[in-house]
């Protein structure tokens, strides 16, 4: 490139000819990124958005008692096309002809192909249907989720077992005795946690098996090594396997580990004569919360179950104000409705996220001063995504940019 060092700038056809390629070359370089990222961001937030309508959509169809349907975006093809265009014209004032000015201009096109797939078919409809684990609740309570807002999602019915007797109250505001019972005893979990007190454990234990020792081979005995610690008792001819166990999760007051081994084997067999639903609680006099001592179970229920309580709480059957246990130490929350909704014929401009469905609209009411609604809703998104199955894939790559 040549300069001259006068006031203005001469610059020969050759050097411009230069910066157009090189300012063409940076131009190129510089919007790549630029809609990469563009792109990434706005196609993120329109899949979020058409979860939450879509999880919103099905809780109005509950309500409406219509039938429940999903469909998911499967693929995004997004091409991006660049056209750019560089030359030189010759100045309008300068001492010499020879001076000119780069002109450049150019267009950038993008042609987004977006795959849309019915969620449905045989695998889809049994996760629907299908009862909660324990895992499940587990894994979201040491997210550090409140466990009365889960509970009241997620858990059906609260079994307890007192002496041998067996009472059912329903997570259903039909049910007066059950439902007021049900409430009061999560909300008295909850203080336990917001005493950071609660322990959401698996029982670990100790189990042991004694065989005689000439029913073994050699070879056998040094299979069992491999996963049994193995101890030869030589006075009595015996073979003990032991191993250490992972049970099922409770739900205590206490650290479980400080009870006994067969203390902690007794517990879990109770677990293992309830439902693959069952989450078990052990609530023990002498420890915060202790007041009130609760041994039972919370059933869990499914996801279709848990959008048709929403739904039908909308209308048919609404949730109402239940107070405390007596011997619950106060609490920060306890709303009326595990998820409120406002529901209206016409939307609703204060709302986040709304659909219409027939001739009503439906959104998530915004509370003041707390963001129950909000912490729900986003602990019902996590829980869709643990029901659905992979979508099916196009083979297209989801972003590519054409230069």
């Amino acid at each position: 490139m040549i300069f001259n060092l006068y006031p203005s700038v001469v610059l020969t056809k050759a050097t411009a000819r230069w910066l157009t390629i090189l300012t063409f070359c940076g131009l190129q370089g510089c919007f790549s990124p630029m809609a990469l990222d563009h792109a990434v961001i706005e196609y993120d937030k329109a899949t979020a958005d058409i979860l939450s309508k879509q999880l919103l959509l099905n809780i109005a169809r509950s309500h409406q008692h219509q039938p429940m349907h999903f469909t998911g975006v499967s693929n995004i093809a997004a091409t991006f096309n660049f056209q750019f265009n560089a030359g030189a014209t010759p100045a309008f004032t300068g001492e010499t002809g020879s001076l000119l000015t780069p002109v450049f201009g150019g267009t950038i096109s993008e042609n987004p192909t977006i795959s849309i797939v019915p969620i449905e078919g045989e695998e889809f409809t049994r996760r629907l249907l299908t009862p909660f684990q324990e895992n499940k609740l587990t894994m979201l309570l040491r997210q550090g989720a409140d466990v009365d807002l889960i509970l009241r999602l997620l858990a059906g019915e609260l079994r307890i077992y007192d002496n041998g007797r067996s009472g059912i109250y329903l997570n259903k505001p039909g049910d007066a005795e059950g439902y007021r019972l049900f409430r009061q005893a999560v909300l008295h979990l909850s203080s336990i946690q917001d005493r950071h007190k609660l322990f959401v454990e698996p029982l670990m234990f100790e189990q042991h098996w004694t065989l005689p020792a000439g029913s073994l081979t050699a070879e056998q005995v040094a299979a069992l090594q491999k996963e049994f610690k193995v101890e030869y008792q030589a006075e009595r001819k015996e073979v003990t396997l032991s191993k250490r166990v992972t049970g099922h999760i409770l739900l205590t007051n206490y650290d479980p580990t400080m009870l006994s081994n067969e203390e902690r084997i007794r517990l879990n067999e109770e677990a293992d004569k309830g439902a693959v639903n069952d989450v078990s609680v052990d609530i023990r006099p002498g420890y915060p919360g202790g007041e009130w001592p609760i041994h039972g179970v919370f059933r869990l229920r499914s996801f279709h179950n848990v959008l048709n309580f929403i739904g039908q709480s909308i209308g048919d059957d609404p949730e109402y104000t239940v107070a405390k246990h007596p011997q619950t130490p106060n609490v920060s929350e306890n709303p009326v409705n595990t998820m409120a909704l406002l529901v209206s014929d016409d939307e609703s401009a204060a709302a986040d996220t709304s659909v219409q469905f027939g001739d009503w609209h439906y959104a998530l009411k915004a509370e003041t001063g707390y963001q129950w609604n909000r912490e729900g809703f986003r602990l019902l998104c996590q829980i869709f995504q643990m029901t659905m199955t992979d979508l099916a894939q196009q083979g297209a790559p989801i972003i590519t940019i054409a230069k």
